[in-house]
């Protein structure tokens, strides 16, 4: 976060590559039609830009996830609000009429993982992460915190002790805290 702050250009192409898809999915969540899921996304990042850098951790609850996600909410309810505003279109056989002759637009293509979430965000940073371990280690973390099996029976199939193989989980863990942050504990 403190990359962010000080506005690194990685660090941001890293935050985004993160949480996007989150958003997004936060945005599809919230009620959005399709075509206004990327200018209320747009708008949760410029947000984002603006403030980062008041972005504090003062109290033990407060997260970078919990504070996007109010901002997202705050977005989607900023966009409700405008709705409610704006004049309601008027129909009739006579302007249906009119739209049937108008040229089908092309279909908007589909946005990408339809059903993104948290698990989709641990998935992505698993993925940033993976090339700064060897293959082994990579193997025991897997193994043990994903799959569930045990460090002895891990440790035979990988010719690693057992305290070697909870230490490389315990590395890849960190090393994860480290990307997430907050959001891992």
């Amino acid at each position: 976060m403190a990359r962010v702050q000080a506005n690194e250009s990685d660090a941001w192409e890293r935050l985004v590559n993160l949480y996007a898809p989150l958003v997004l999915h936060w945005c599809r969540c919230g009620g959005l039609q399709h075509h206004d899921v990327a200018d209320v996304f747009q708008e949760v990042f410029q947000a984002v830009v603006a403030y980062v850098g008041g972005f504090r951790k003062e109290r033990e609850r407060d997260t970078f996830r919990g504070w996007l996600r109010r901002i997202t909410q705050n977005k989607l309810r900023d966009h409700f609000r405008r709705l409610g505003r704006e004049a309601r279109g008027v129909g009739g056989s006579s302007a249906r009429e009119r739209l049937a002759q108008l040229p089908v637009p092309d279909a908007p293509a589909e946005d990408p993982a339809p059903d993104e979430g948290e698990c989709g965000l641990f998935a992505r940073a698993l993925d940033q992460i993976r090339g700064e371990f060897e293959e082994r280690t990579w193997a025991a973390f897997w193994r043990t915190a994903v799959e569930g099996r045990a460090a002895p029976d891990v440790a035979v199939d990988l010719a690693m002790t057992p305290g070697a193989v909870r230490v490389a989980k315990s590395r890849v863990l960190r090393r994860l805290r480290e990307e997430l942050g907050d959001l891992t504990e």
